[in-house]
Order: C-alpha cells, then structure tokens, then sequence
C-alpha cells in the first residue's frame, strides 16, 4: 500500500463522547504508526442537528487528547458540487438513474415484499424508464440484482452480503442534497483515503459504498470495524454507565495520556501490558491486536489508570493541566519550579488535578482556620508548647545552615524528641495543623522543603499566637 491515509468524520451534532473518541484516536495512531496522514472531516450535512457549538466542542476534545489532524477540517456542506460531479458521472455511465416514485407508492413496495416474506424494499419502478431530471426525482443507485459483495474486514474477516438484499438506494435527495453513503464514499475517493477504522454499527451500510466505489472507478480501500463500547451491564455504552463526553473528563481532571491509554484499551491489546505513554501507543499500535469482542467501560478502571498517569508523569507535564484547578480557587500558579515542586508532593497522593489542587491550595494561602477535630485533639496545651520550642529552633537552624529539605531537619527534630520524650507523631501533627489547617498532607519534611524556612516558621508563629489568644 501507499502512504497510510486515515480519518476522523464525526457528525457536529453534539459533544465529542468515548466511542468517537476511541475512533479518532485508532485512526490516530495507525497513521502515526505507518508514518501516514490522519485527515479530519465535519459530516454536517444535517443541517436541522449540525451546530457550530459542537463543531467547536469536536475541535476542543481533539485539542486536549492531542490528536491533530495532517489535513482539514473538511466541511461536507461546502462540497455539494463535487458530489453533484460524482452523481452526474453515475448517471452517465448507466449506474444510477432518477426516480420520481412517491412515499406512498414505496410503502407499498415494502409491504408487498414483507408479505411475500422478503425484507422490505424498493421494487425498481424507475430503474429502466429513462428518466429525466425533475423538481421531485431523487438519484437512484443502480445496485447489481444478482451475486454478493464481500467486505474484506482486516479485524471481522472476511463478510459476505447477499447483492439481492441491497435495493436500488438512493444517493441523492429531490433538494439536490447527497445522502450519506454517496458523501462519504465520495469523499473519501476524493481525499484518497485508503484505510477506514470505524465502528461495527457501520457494516451494514459497507456493502453499498463498496458498490459505489466499484461503479466510481475507485479501489476499495482497507475496512476495519472495531467492535462498540459497551457498559457494565453489557448494554450500549450511554451516560447512566458513567461515561460522559470527552471534555467532561478535562473538567473532572481527568489526565489526557490516561483517557488515550484507557480507550486504547477498550478493544486494542499488547501482551499483558496495561500502561502505555502516548509515544509507546504510537510505537506498538497495529490493527493484528484489535479484538473482536466489545469493550466495557468502567469508570473505576479508568480513574485507577489516571492515577497511575498522574503518578508516574514528569511535573512539568502534569503542571499545565493542574493549573486551571487552581484558577477555579482563585490561585493565579505559574508554571514555574515553585508548582512542580508543589505537584510533585502531591502526586501520588492524588487521582485527578482536581484532587491535586484541592491538596495543593494550602501552598499558596497559609490557613485562617484549623480542622476542628485535628485541633482538638493535637493543638492541646502540649502541642502548643511543642509548636513554639519548634519556631525557635528552625529559627536557629535557618541562620546556621540556609536551607530547609530533610537531610538538615532531621537532626532538629530528634533533639526535640529526645528533650520531651515525645514520638514523632505528637511533633508532626501540631506542625501538620499549623502549616496547612489540615490533619492529612504530603510529608512533613517535603511540605516544609517547598514551603521555605521563612514561610514555614511565620505560619507555626501564627499558629501559636491565634492559640495563644483563645487560651487567654
């Protein structure tokens, strides 16, 4: 074969949701892998549901997973001309022809057929008759009454389809309007697409487009159907299974490396391996390792992969994503060495960026308030008096050494502890309280490294003195 030529053709009829997704991106990585061209292409020509809102929200969700597209975005409303070409050219060549038959005149087609025990259809009426072009003709596909067409799937094998079960469909509306199968067999001969990805929902109308590229001339290109998404009860993947659109998984702070490795998963396999980087996707993807059987999403597998991505990810890379979290709690961050320090505290304590700015917000604004509970119980007399001895001595530790990380600070604290025969414990969660309001956090020694000596003994003073004030 040529260069591998794939694409991505969703309908702008609402948000980007799982199974296009993992539709795009299978399409995705097997051009990336063959060092081929993914091209993007808007199938808007319903225009009663097509809306601009979701042609964006398609652009947004491709954005955020990284998919990226080598050419278009084609629009189908803007080629009606080109599929007017093709029409003309079929009709010319004696396979299609114009049909003026009513609905009412079809239906009893249909019933007719149901009581001869035939699946409904139309019976041919026009397809000798010559007809001209007329205000009410629809364009008629001239389909072959005897024979089969087989689909040669690369993942199914090979499926044979009865030629006399495939009626004389139409290709083009009385408005002048393409109907699906003639757009995007078009389209995809026009745009030299020769390796088409898509879900198993689509067989049925393959026999009808391999008709048509036969009648246009074209080869047929290379057809894999990938089994659908199912849920947990094995029904058709919808929201009431958990799954949601693509970037309501960005706003629930969801990593996109792991959402890419999780729907990869959903009917693609490599050996025993369940964790994959994006450049590893792209290194090992082939359409030999997709399966046959449906997948089934479970949201609980793919927070524990997004955790397991977060866990593992560089800080830098994790930094762009946590920060509109912190935006939202009105903490302007920037990508600088003070949040990859912070998130790196944080991950692998956290399963989204939601969860990591949650625990990281304590960084940027000292508390005002300490956890009703955790203050009762360890900001006691005692606890106090163990906060002030601490502010002291960190006081003397950051004149003597001018750097706080755990090397340096344990030497502080087991004087401490060996001065009041106080466990580690009775020491870490006044201190815990005092520098984050909080009763749980990153360790201690790491907290402290990336909060600063200065900033560390200002808010256990603080803390001291707001209890020093309820005391009295």
């Amino acid at each position: 074969m040529d260069t591998v030529i794939t694409r991505f053709p969703p309908s702008p009829t609402g948000y980007l949701h799982i199974g296009g997704a993992r539709t795009a991106l299978f399409n995705w990585l097997y051009a990336r892998h063959n060092n081929g061209k993914f091209i993007l292409r808007i199938e808007d020509t319903d225009a009663a549901r097509s809306t601009t809102k979701s042609v964006d929200a398609i652009f947004e969700a491709l954005d955020w997973l990284g998919i990226d597209y080598d050419e278009g975005p084609y629009y189908q409303s803007a080629r009606y001309s080109i599929y007017q070409e093709h029409v003309d050219q079929l009709i010319a060549s004696g396979g299609a022809y114009y049909c003026t038959c009513t609905a009412e005149e079809i239906e009893k087609m249909r019933e007719a057929a149901k009581q001869r025990g035939e699946n409904p259809r139309y019976d041919g009426t026009c397809r000798e008759k010559g007809l001209s072009s007329s205000d009410n003709a629809v364009v008629r596909f001239k389909a072959p009454i005897a024979g089969n067409t087989i689909l040669e799937d690369v993942i199914r094998g090979n499926i044979v389809f009865s030629n006399h079960e495939i009626d004389d469909f139409i290709i083009r509306r009385s408005d002048g309007s393409p109907m699906y199968n003639l757009a995007v067999v078009v389209d995809d001969i026009t745009m030299g697409i020769n390796t088409i990805i898509r879900g198993d929902d689509h067989i049925s109308n393959t026999p009808r487009q391999i008709l048509l590229y036969r009648a246009l001339g074209a080869e047929i290109p290379v057809f894999g159907h990938v089994p659908m998404v199912l849920g947990g009860d094995k029904a058709r993947l919808s929201k009431r299974h958990g799954a949601m659109s693509v970037t309501a998984y960005r706003d629930m702070g969801y990593y996109p490396d792991a959402l890419l490795n999780y729907l990869v998963r959903l009917g693609w396999s490599h050996g025993d391996q369940e964790f994959f980087t994006k450049e590893e996707l792209i290194e090992k993807f082939s359409l030999k390792n997709v399966g046959k059987s449906a997948g089934v999403f479970s949201p609980e597998k793919l927070l524990a992969l997004n955790a397991r991505h977060i866990h593992n990810a560089p800080p830098e890379k994790l930094a762009p994503h946590v920060r509109p979290f912190l935006a939202q709690k009105g903490i302007a961050a920037e990508d600088g060495s003070y949040l990859c320090r912070v998130i790196e505290t944080l991950q692998q304590r956290s399963r989204t960026f939601a969860e990591m700015a949650d625990g990281a917000e304590f960084y940027y604004a000292a508390p005002t308030a300490y956890d009703e509970k955790g203050a009762k119980k360890f900001l006691k007399p005692e606890g106090i008096d163990v906060l002030e001895t601490l502010a002291g001595r960190l006081k003397e530790h950051a004149a003597a050494n001018g750097q706080m990380d755990e090397k340096s600070l344990e030497p502080v604290f087991k004087a401490i502890m060996e001065e009041t025969g106080l466990g580690f414990g009775k020491i870490a969660q006044p201190l815990r309280l005092a520098l984050t309001g909080k009763t749980a956090s990153p360790g201690i020694f790491e907290m402290m490294e990336v909060l600063g000596e200065e900033e560390a003994i200002a808010r256990i003073e603080a803390c001291v003195s707001a209890l020093r004030r309820e005391t009295k």
